[in-house]
């Protein structure tokens, strides 16, 4: 099927020289040197939408950057999203306004667990997942995702096991970062009979919700059940590129739950009543719509590049079917380098920055590497043939 014409040109780069970058600007600190291409951090070298811009420089031009409080109308633009584009509707009480998705993992965990209780991550998975368990005093169970024939599935099973064996909350990826899958329904629902037969509260971090490709469709867990305690985090954050505003939200339909949480946050006294980070939700959700449908495009076509020039040019490096997200899992094995060997050669040798496997975890992530494909296409090729060449020319 044809890809439509785009009226947005992703492929003009953006300096984000003098911004306070972290992708760019902490590449000394992370990698020692900056003399690599930064395809790290999770955010895009993509101009966020215009109607974005044209909010914050409105907002910008009244001379007043005072204690804000959040509009309804940002809890509606957050609502009619997630009922147009998900077929959710959430509860208008539900919406708990946050920090960022983080610190709602964090206050999600501390609120609804004790000292000492299990807590179940599913890795490789998003690294503060793990901390946001072990920094509040809880205990760490892994239940690893299974690689079958290039492409991740959950181990269910092992998922019971460790729910009968006391663990209280999964904490679930959805879409999951960093292996790229985009859970089926029929998926959700079996995860949902363990989680109803043992009691595991679901806490879902959904901030990936908006990046599916084309050919497939995301399913919010908590669309599919009324038994099963889910609470999910979303955010327009990475939808939009505009993670360094930091707003987020939590929908939290128990009331004493919600309560819970929300002591959390008064306890730790943390808010996010930025002016700028509500303008920017708002501007996002209510008219950014046409430009994520473009972005979707392009990124489709970038991760076809990226397969089919690692199939001619590369095929030690594999790249693990990915269904959403602008984030690739490669499957370096094939090099035939330990983990510390793998990540010097890519600093050194191909000059490209990527996130080691092993930050998502040590076992289940060894000898893999996450590139950020979320940059003008000419760049991601460009660090695939640094790479290739490199190792080519290996003794």
């Amino acid at each position: 099927m044809a890809l439509p014409r785009l009226t947005i040109d992703f492929d003009i780069p953006v300096s984000r020289a003098g911004t306070a970058s972290l992708k760019y600007g902490a590449r000394t600190t992370y990698y020692g040197t900056n003399d690599v291409v930064p395809l790290w951090v999770a955010d895009m070298d993509f101009s966020a939408p215009e109607v974005v811009t044209q909010a914050l420089v409105k907002r910008a031009t009244h001379t007043i950057y005072g204690y804000t409080d959040y509009p309804e109308s940002l809890y509606t633009s957050m609502q009619n999203w997630f009922a147009s584009r998900h077929d959710w509707a959430i509860d208008r009480n539900s919406i708990i306004l946050c920090p960022g998705v983080v610190p709602s993992l964090y206050a999600a965990i501390t609120a609804l667990t004790a000292l000492g209780d299990q807590v179940i991550v599913q890795p490789p998975v998003y690294h503060p997942f793990f901390s946001a368990v072990t920094d509040t005093g809880r205990s760490l169970v892994e239940n690893r995702l299974v690689l079958e024939n290039g492409r991740y599935r959950m181990d269910l099973a092992h998922l019971a096991s460790c729910a009968e064996a006391g663990a209280k909350v999964l904490v679930l990826c959805s879409p999951h970062n960093p292996v790229g899958r985009v859970w089926s329904r029929t998926e959700l629902e079996a995860l949902l009979a363990v989680a109803r037969q043992y009691g595991l509260t679901i806490i879902s971090d959904d901030i990936h919700a908006d990046l599916i490709f084309p050919d497939q469709a995301h399913t919010p867990l908590a669309t599919l059940t009324d038994d099963v305690t889910v609470i999910t985090a979303v955010s327009p954050s990475k939808t939009f590129n505009i993670p360094g505003l930091g707003l987020s939200a939590l929908v939290v339909n128990d009331s004493a739950q919600r309560q819970a949480i929300e002591d959390v946050f008064k306890n730790w006294h943390v808010s996010n009543m930025n002016p700028f980070s509500i303008c920017g939700f708002e501007a996002a959700y209510n008219e950014g719509e046409a430009w994520l449908d473009e972005l979707m495009v392009y990124l489709a076509d970038t991760r076809l590049a990226v397969q089919h020039y690692l199939e001619e040019a590369l095929p030690e490096v594999q790249l693990v079917e990915s269904e959403g997200t602008y984030l690739l899992w490669l499957d370096c094995r094939g090099l035939g380098m330990g983990d510390t060997d793998l990540h010097r050669f890519l600093i050194e040798q191909a000059k490209i920055a990527l996130s080691p496997g092993t930050l998502f975890g040590q076992a289940s992530g060894s000898g893999f590497m996450r590139l950020n494909m979320a940059a003008p296409r000419a760049v991601i090729l460009a660090a695939l043939t640094s790479i290739s060449i490199a190792f080519r020319a290996l003794p």
